[in-house]
């Protein structure tokens, strides 16, 4: 029955565009579609411009009007979200379409209130996507969370500071494209800066913050072959013991940033000079480097795919969330994925992606589109981000995270414990009056963390 409803509602469509009709009833009365959605400040976004664009054109010609009706986090919009579906009090009405995690659409109390973009999107237009961005938008084998735009893990190097490292030790650039190379390059850092001031003992910087510990762990871990979940919880197998090892030693020798924070903040006050973050935080990235006793610095930052293990395959972490649209009128629902069609547009899509530091989500995109608009770029920093992406997208599978109602609980919980219990186990080895063999020290950290999981 829903098949043959759906077939029936998409003739009614296809007849009413093939007879050059709109959605609305005309221009004065267009359908109005809401959105909340996170890319930039309701005063200032670049996707609002677009969404101007799109009612002076395709809307006015249709009969659509795109209206936002709030710009604000992936956090709140999330809590909003909730409450509104659960019709708290004082909640506001759900827009008719908003930005999300598939994990927000779980924790709805009715996921069918959201429309199935298998239902709208034609076999052919779906194959114009990057499969994995995709499979990220399904719960239960729905299409609930169309990709408009995506992130992903990328490295980002202060070189200014790395070249003065590497002219005293020889490090190179290219070690850390491994995570072997990487973490042993973070040890040597962390050795070199103590050395510079051999009358204050212990006082090594870190080479290295991670944003996400959870992803190099799970990430990591797939990506040699071995399964990092097993029935909802973390397997600790065997390949994990690998990722470990190389890991807590560089974070437990001090050449690991494991305070709390964002990537950008130490890279900010020069407290490290390496760092894998989100992609999209490139925006915070600072060209300036400002150090505690308040000298400054202007530095050259660029950026690289992330790191592999030698004997991995390259995996990366997908992120960015997706376009939900609630359920509503077939007028209203069609307005809606007319809009998100013009949006995900190879050609609108980059030049909506180039604006947030995000990355375009068809093929044809990156192929034909995304080449020559990094070539308009004036911010080298960014001309750095996009480079970084084509490669990325050539030579990398990207990695979506299961989706199960624990995840982010599971997230959450290890993400802390591992910088609480490392950091504390790091501060036991510079305070201890006898030297503390690492190994020994990265097995006990180990051991505590699965006890705790």
């Amino acid at each position: 029955m829903k098949k043959k409803s759906v077939f029936i509602l998409a003739m009614i469509f296809v007849f009413c565009f093939a007879a050059g009709c709109s959605i609305g009833e005309n221009e004065k009365h267009p359908v109005t579609v809401s959105v909340w959605h996170v890319y930039g400040a309701q005063t200032d976004s670049p996707l609002n411009d677009l969404i101007d664009e799109f009612n002076d054109t395709v809307g006015k010609e249709k009969g659509i009007q795109v209206e936002v009706t709030m710009v604000s986090n992936n956090k709140n919009i999330h809590k909003d979200i909730l409450a509104a579906s659960n019709k708290d009090p004082g909640a506001p009405e759900l827009p008719d379409i908003f930005v999300a995690y598939p994990s927000t659409v779980m924790a709805m109390p009715d996921e069918e209130i959201l429309v199935d973009y298998y239902d709208y999107f034609s076999e052919e237009e779906i194959e114009k996507f990057i499969p994995s961005f995709v499979e990220d938008g399904e719960v239960d084998g729905r299409l609930v969370c169309l990709p408009v735009a995506k992130s992903t893990e990328l490295l980002f190097i202060n070189k200014t500071a790395f070249d003065r490292f590497s002219k005293e030790t020889g490090a190179k650039i290219e070690d850390l494209s491994t995570w072997e190379g990487l973490y042993e390059t973070a040890a040597d850092y962390a050795e070199w800066t103590d050395g510079q001031t051999p009358e204050v003992p212990d006082d090594g910087k870190n080479l290295f913050v991670h944003d996400f510990h959870f992803n190099y762990f799970q990430v990591g871990v797939e990506s040699l072959g071995e399964s990092f979940f097993n029935n909802n919880a973390i397997a600790f197998g065997p390949v994990f013991n690998k990722v470990w090892e190389p890991y807590a030693k560089a974070c437990l020798s001090g050449g690991v940033w494991l305070q709390g924070g964002y990537a950008t903040e130490p890279l900010r006050t020069g407290e490290a000079i390496v760092s894998v973050a989100s992609s999209a935080s490139v925006l915070y990235f600072s060209n300036e480097v400002i150090y505690p006793d308040n000298t400054s610095e202007i530095i050259e930052i660029i950026v690289r795919p992330c790191p592999v293990f030698e004997d991995g395959k390259n995996l990366v972490m997908q992120r960015g969330a997706g376009m939900c649209t609630v359920k509503s009128t077939p007028e209203k629902e069609q307005a809606a994925v007319t809009f998100l069609k013009w949006l995900t547009e190879p050609e609108t899509n980059t030049e909506f992606v180039i604006e947030t530091g995000y990355m375009p989500v068809t093929y044809e995109a990156f192929e034909e589109y995304l080449p020559g608009a990094i070539g308009e770029l004036n911010d080298q920093k960014y001309v750095e981000l996009y480079k970084a992406y084509l490669e990325t997208q050539e030579k990398f599978e990207f990695y979506s995270a299961p989706k199960f109602d624990e995840y982010l609980e599971i997230e959450n919980g290890f993400e802390d414990k591992i910088r609480q219990l490392l950091l504390n186990e790091r501060n036991e080895i510079v305070s201890a009056e006898e030297e503390v063999v690492i190994e020994d020290a990265a097995e006990e950290s180990l051991r505590l963390l699965k006890e705790y999981m």
